[in-house]
């Protein structure tokens, strides 16, 4: 007769534990920048409390990039730009970092375009005041950091259609340093169309300096940055996310 011993199953095995999740956000003077990142970064702890999710830095905050990938010694990461288009950072500074380091990293995509960035901008605008005034009259600018990478423009460009597609009015990207249109020309452009109602949707991360001197050009209502709004957590976890998906479709078809 078996034993009671033999009757009990085997223990099932452990699954391993997923890669870390490294948030990378540019750095900033501004201490409301950090704090924002901070806090957006504890939603998307509260999201996936099974991933490990860390901050690293491109430049003038701590953590830097380099630390917090060093502190992961030969680990998998996936490192999650918290930058809204293509551009330098992204294609040169990212990698680079990522290839000095131990740690076995993916990097995943900026987090635009993307529709949920829509729903943030749109909800940003909606707190700020906006949808009480006709459509024909209305407009908005999408003011965004400005990189000379081509395809920073083409990224903020589609972001600007997306968000115009919702909103029913016109949307003008306009641009805080090292592109055009200003936010300045922007403005001129949509009032000489008759567009009296010009709001300004801030197509940042986190308070800062571009933010703020861009928020001040508003000729109407100026909404907050994305922060720490919902679709902002679920957009870092969506990413994260498809560069996994993407790795073991590449094993799976190198196999």
């Amino acid at each position: 007769m078996p034993s009671q011993l033999s009757l009990v199953p085997p223990p099932a095995p452990r699954r391993p534990a997923p890669p870390a999740l490294v948030v990378v956000a540019h750095g900033s003077r501004d201490p409301r920048a950090l704090s924002t990142v901070s806090a957006l970064l504890d939603r998307v702890r509260a999201l996936r409390p099974d991933v490990p999710v860390h901050l690293g830095h491109i430049e003038l905050n701590a953590p830097l990039l380099p630390d917090t990938l060093a502190a992961l010694g030969d680990s998998q990461a996936v490192l999650v730009p918290l930058l809204l288009s293509r551009g330098y950072h992204v294609k040169h500074d990212i990698p680079e970092m990522a290839a000095a380091s131990r740690a076995r990293t993916r990097l995943a995509a900026p987090l635009g375009p993307h529709p949920l960035l829509v729903d943030a901008l749109q909800a940003r605008l909606t707190e700020a005041g906006w949808g009480g005034t006709p459509r024909r009259t209305s407009a908005v600018v999408l003011a965004a950091a400005g990189s000379r990478d081509p395809d920073a423009k083409t990224d903020t460009a589609r972001t600007a259609h997306l968000l115009a597609a919702r909103l029913g009015v016109p949307v003008v990207p306009a641009y805080a340093s090292a592109a055009t249109p200003t936010v300045e020309t922007a403005v001129r452009t949509l009032l000489a169309r008759g567009r009296r109602h010009i709001a300004l949707a801030s197509y940042f991360t986190a308070p800062g300096r571009f933010a703020t001197e861009c928020t001040q050009k508003a000729p109407w209502i100026a909404a907050a940055p994305l922060g720490t709004h919902p679709s902002m957590a679920g957009l870092v976890l969506h990413r994260y996310e498809e560069a996994l998906a993407k790795a073991a479709f590449r094993e799976l078809a190198s196999a």
